[in-house]
């Protein structure tokens, strides 16, 4: 690398890794809820195997994005940022990772509905990620950016509402302790990957209100 490329802003290194790990995140949303509507243990396998690919690529984004940060003087954003947005995505995707591991190692037969929920709303919140992090680069469409972080951050509280009435509805009505230890830690699993997409959110409304 030459010294004037070194001070140059490196929009064309930077951006294009974090589409790459918007993608990988948003495709591992998608993925989680075709594994929890799966109707077979051969299409959980599948989708549990797809999962941990996603999260060892999302695992290469990242060291790449550290790499780019140790070798480029200037960033299209704040370095700390930079970190701070890669970091939360892998994050994201440890815990997505982590609650398709509990449904393989607790050899779970079915998927609730309420794993079916938290599911969803997280496919959804990885959507929006997605496009708030393509919208990075131009920072034109506000209304677009204010709609997705809104939309990430209510379904957050959506989400923890309905893993409070899960749990609740577990104590209830299950009376096999071992397996209302193994739905909790899924369901659990799950609600705070839908936290990290908050996180997530929070971190890029601040990078836009500094670029602002």
């Amino acid at each position: 690398m030459s010294l004037l490329q070194y001070f140059l802003p490196n929009d064309k290194k930077f951006f294009p890794l974090f589409d790459r790990a918007a993608t990988n995140l948003q495709e591992a949303g998608k993925v989680m809820y075709k594994l929890v509507t799966a109707q077979s243990q051969d299409e959980r396998m599948q989708f549990i195997r797809q999962i941990e690919d996603l999260e060892h690529r999302g695992d290469e984004i990242t060291h790449e994005v550290f790499k780019e940060l140790s070798t480029n003087f200037i960033t299209p954003f704040d370095r700390e940022d930079i970190h701070r947005l890669v970091s939360a995505i892998d994050d994201i995707l440890d815990y997505i990772n982590g609650s398709s591991k509990r449904i393989e190692l607790y050899k779970l037969k079915e998927c609730t509905s309420d794993m079916v929920k938290l599911s969803e709303l997280l496919q959804t919140q990885t959507e929006e990620l997605m496009r708030l992090i393509h919208e990075l680069k131009n920072k034109r469409n506000l209304r677009n950016i204010t709609e997705s972080l809104v939309l990430i951050n209510s379904i957050e509280n959506h989400a923890d509402d309905i893993f409070d009435n899960a749990v609740a509805r577990l104590f209830e009505t299950e009376t096999n302790a071992i397996e209302l230890i193994k739905q909790k830690e899924i369901l659990s699993a799950l609600e705070t990957a839908t936290d990290m997409c908050e996180d997530a959110a929070n971190i890029i409304d601040s990078i836009i209100v500094k670029m602002a």
